[in-house]
């Protein structure tokens, strides 16, 4: 993000500053993926219980959306 600003303000050619927002878009695209993932396994699906396979499955098919939604 830093980058991006100091391109901006410094008149930065467009393809440059255009590939700075591309490249933020994917790390913060994967980094929501995993927050999602992390939340989901470890406050939906409590591991200190028990998870019924078909949570499980379930569970894992969601992940799975998510990740390709987010890449």
């Amino acid at each position: 993000m830093e980058a991006i600003e100091r391109a901006l303000e410094g008149e930065g050619e467009c393809e440059e500053i255009l590939q700075l927002v591309a490249s933020c878009r994917g790390a913060l695209n994967g980094l929501m993926a995993e927050l999602i993932e992390g939340h989901l396994r470890y406050h939906v699906l409590d591991p200190a219980q028990k998870t019924r396979p078909a949570q499980q499955a379930a569970a894992d098919d969601l992940i799975a959306v998510v990740k390709r939604y987010f890449n």
